[in-house]
């Protein structure tokens, strides 16, 4: 069940990414584009997914101790801002403002055959994968680190 209802998750999510218009690079880059062609329709976008996801988070966590299909809730506990955060922040800015694409996006526009997105994923991908493999010096695993 818990496959299925991932899949299923991910389908509705891709689905609301296209009819947005988020996989559209083109409409991205004119939300950012604040002194020239700016569109303000992917804000409303975002407004109405926090709109339905914070009182539904909020409800879902306080009523139950356990989602439906594990054992515990994945909550971040952190709360501390540290220099790997600010340069991954930076670079996520840096890479959606060039290629108008962030991850989910840009999966979704892939099998659609957007513009930019043969490029983009690839080197998204290395991102990721140097994210998890870089190592971390800056905090121990009595600090919280991840093991």
């Amino acid at each position: 069940m818990k496959q299925i209802f991932a899949i299923l998750s991910g389908l509705v999510f891709g689905f609301g990414l296209i009819i947005s218009g988020m996989s559209d690079p083109a409409k991205v880059l004119n939300f950012l584009d604040l002194f020239g062609t700016w569109d303000p329709s992917l804000a409303f976008v975002m407004g109405g997914a926090i709109a339905v996801t914070a009182p539904g988070f909020f409800w879902l966590t306080r009523q139950r101790s356990q989602p439906f299909f594990h054992t515990r809730f994945h909550i971040p506990t952190r709360t501390d801002v540290d220099p790997k955060l600010l340069s991954g922040a930076a670079i996520f800015g840096v890479g959606w403002g060039l290629g108008g694409f962030c991850p989910g996006p840009a999966l979704t526009a892939l099998p659609i055959g957007a513009s930019g997105t043969l490029i983009f994923v690839p080197f998204m991908l290395v991102g990721m994968w140097l994210a998890r493999n870089t190592p971390d010096f800056g905090r121990s695993k009595q600090q919280g680190a991840p093991s």
